[in-house]
């Protein structure tokens, strides 16, 4: 698949700040045609003490969750820990990775925020406005605030943002902590929460994540040998 990629990315946090905010606009959270997603690719990368990088896309069968494409890019880490800015750590080599799936999935599915940041543009913003595909946040805390959900699967309550909904707390496993998810791009808060619950039959993450995980961490053992 292709990706409007920049053709140069930010070196300092001032610029990536900027970046974010000049491309905020563009982030649409609503569904654009029937919202019914055929498949649902994972995004997840792997980080080494050295600096070397892995990221992974695993695209599945949203009716099966079996995979039907992968791929895998590797790269080195530039970018300085910003808290806000783990995108352009992860960005590069994502897109590297995502370039080289020979299909294109309806969903993109991060393991991180979407609306659900600081300034309202985290990673799953920024994959879904450059690939221009719906894209949703899947993380495993939350910036804003909000008040635990019920206990059985499916329940949520709200994430806020200076009083603003920006994601919600999403309940996929009984008893077990929630998740949260935020809109990323070209899709409503509610279908997303709706995605993810499908995509988590068995375990509290989603299965595009879970196996997108598996590969990258698999990806960076064969990189470095550790």
């Amino acid at each position: 698949m292709r990706v409007s990629a920049p053709a140069e990315w930010p070196t300092t946090a001032d610029e990536a700040v900027a970046m974010q905010d000049e491309l905020r606009p563009s982030v649409v959270t609503k569904n654009l045609g029937t919202a019914k997603f055929r498949t649902a690719a994972g995004l997840d990368s792997a980080y080494h003490d050295n600096g070397t990088f892995a990221a992974a896309v695993v695209v599945l069968d949203s009716a099966t969750l079996e995979p039907v494409d992968t791929a895998v890019a590797h790269g080195t880490v530039t970018f300085p820990y910003v808290p806000g800015l783990l995108a352009f750590r992860e960005l590069p080599t994502t897109i590297a990775a995502l370039e080289k799936l020979g299909t294109t999935p309806d969903l993109l599915v991060c393991d991180g925020q979407g609306l659900a940041h600081p300034r309202q543009f985290g990673l799953a913003c920024h994959v879904g406005v450059l690939t221009g595909l719906p894209s949703i946040g899947v993380a495993k805390s939350a910036w804003g605030d909000y008040t635990a959900p019920g206990p059985e699967r499916g329940a949520t309550s709200d994430v806020t943002i200076d009083g603003q909904i920006v994601g919600r707390v999403l309940r996929t496993r009984r008893g077990v902590k929630p998740v949260f998810v935020s809109v990323g791009h070209l899709i409503d808060l509610d279908t997303a929460c709706a995605q993810v619950l499908a995509l988590t039959p068995r375990y509290r993450q989603p299965e595009t994540t879970r196996q997108a995980d598996q590969l990258c961490r698999q990806a960076l053992r064969a990189a470095t040998g550790a």
